[in-house]
């Protein structure tokens, strides 16, 4: 059991990373981000890139999953937070994206593609191996607080910077269009399925058996 881990947080790590970096080579040759109708300079574009929930997810779910193909059993303090954030971070950015994003892209090629394997493709690795491989017991009320305040601060600096710069990285969020009462009701919905699922993670933690299991 050991090994079959191993080789799907690989396979997670490597799609990750692929995913990331195709998106990042788009946007530098000026591939379209989400709804912007301009293209603005490449300092610009990088700034936007990272600010994306999205990116930020799954590159937490690239660390953890290459960490674990190396050790499927891996533990440490922080880790777990890294580990249990990017598991629930990731399955809100595929919920999120197939409910209120995608009806809204109309992408082709390289960028299809790209949108494909970050919010689609990669959630279903990582929340597939999470529940399968573990590694667990993880998650308990101390890694869950430490975990919610990077969506929560996320949140509050997207949501601050967007009022002084006026872009906003989703639709859902962009208070000069949507009015602050769209965008507070559209946000605790969101943080709704946050603590939904992390209670959710919390209960299948304790509730599963161990894992990985010994070959």
């Amino acid at each position: 059991m050991t090994t079959v881990a191993r080789r799907w947080h690989l396979l997670t790590a490597v799609v990750a990373v692929a995913a990331l970096l195709l998106q990042l080579v788009l946007v530098v040759q000026g591939g379209r981000v989400l709804d912007e109708s301009s293209e603005p300079g490449l300092p610009v574009r990088l700034g936007r890139l990272v600010s994306y929930f999205t990116i930020q997810s799954n590159l937490l779910v690239a660390v953890a999953a290459a960490t674990l193909a190396r050790s499927p059993s891996y533990d440490g303090v922080w880790w777990r937070t890294v580990r249990l954030a990017g598991v629930v971070g990731i399955a809100v950015t595929g919920l999120v994206h197939f409910v209120l994003l995608r009806p809204l892209l109309d992408l082709t090629g390289w960028d299809w593609a790209a949108d494909k394997l970050l919010h689609l493709v990669v959630p279903v690795l990582a929340v597939a191996g999470w529940a399968a491989f573990g590694p667990r017991p993880r998650v308990s009320g101390r890694e869950v607080g430490r975990a919610i305040v990077w969506p929560l601060a996320w949140l509050a600096w997207t949501l601050a910077a967007g009022a002084v710069t006026g872009w906003y990285p989703y639709p859902f969020l962009d208070v000069d269009a949507e009015g602050w009462a769209r965008v507070l009701a559209a946000s605790g919905a969101v943080t709704v399925l946050f603590l939904a699922l992390f209670a959710a993670a919390y209960r299948l933690d304790h509730r599963s058996p161990p894992a990985p299991a010994s070959d």
